[in-house]
């Protein structure tokens, strides 16, 4: 079991080795834009790291949208944050399940299919998507499991992998107790945990994250995630380096990990 947390993107290796982790989480560009990846000098690092390296697609990316203009410059983004994830040797790009603009999710299911047809035929993706569920919105593809087991029927045979934050879970409505079966039920798998604090109430749809056993969660539900996953696991918390340390370290000694 793999323990890490997201980091700032400058050295990650350093972060890593500041809290104890042995993955990490970052973005390779500015997450509010649709700006491409620039070249990493730590490629070769990175690549040869023993830490799990794990890239999170920009928050703009909505390949579910129903606006053109979001969602085409999205599908090649999807597709420049892939290729150069997989150029540093990260294990999974992590995407937002998105929304649609209006109130039709069955067209956010079929561009999301669209998105995956769209890659095949763009040379195909070289490392894994990872879609996470998310914690608002009413029109959310990802935010409300039957919502998910409509998603999974569009994008599933395309070899889709899942990340599974606790904290959008809980703000999204979903009870924690037994929620790894009932993902599995839907995905067949979870490749990732995002574990989370919430300092949003149960389906308060407030994607704001806590350290853990700060908010409104039973730490003890994150871990039995983690355990019942056998997934590795992303702390996305506050607190800088001395936070998520603390995060990490609460994480490995609850799990045995």
């Amino acid at each position: 079991m793999r323990i890490g947390a997201h980091v700032d993107p400058a050295d990650p290796l350093a972060e890593a080795a500041a809290r104890g982790a042995e993955a990490v989480q970052f973005f390779l560009a500015d997450p509010q834009s649709y700006k491409n990846p620039e070249p990493r000098e730590d490629a070769e690092r990175l690549r040869a790291s023993d830490v799990d390296v794990f890239i999170h697609a920009p928050y703009r990316l909505n390949v579910a949208s129903t606006n053109n203009k979001i969602r085409i410059p999205s599908r090649k983004l999807l597709m420049t944050h892939a290729r150069a994830a997989a150029e540093i040797g990260a294990k999974g790009l992590i995407v937002h399940g998105g929304h649609v603009d209006g109130g039709d999710l069955a067209a956010g299911f079929a561009n999301w299919r669209k998105a995956f047809e769209y890659a095949e035929k763009d040379g195909g993706l070289p490392l894994p998507i990872l879609i996470e569920n998310t914690a608002g919105g009413e029109n959310a593809c990802a935010r409300r499991f039957d919502n998910l087991a409509r998603l999974w029927d569009a994008v599933g045979e395309f070899g889709a992998g899942f990340c599974l934050d606790t904290c959008h879970a809980f703000a999204g409505g979903e009870d924690l107790v037994g929620i790894v079966d009932r993902v599995k039920a839907i995905t067949g798998r979870i490749d990732l945990i995002h574990a989370n604090d919430s300092k949003g109430g149960f389906d308060s749809g407030q994607d704001r994250h806590d350290n853990l056993g700060n908010g409104k969660i039973d730490p003890e539900l994150v871990v039995a995630a983690i355990r019942a996953s056998g997934a590795p696991a992303i702390v996305e918390t506050p607190g800088g380096v001395e936070g998520q340390r603390a995060d990490i370290a609460l994480l490995r000694e609850r799990s045995g990990a």
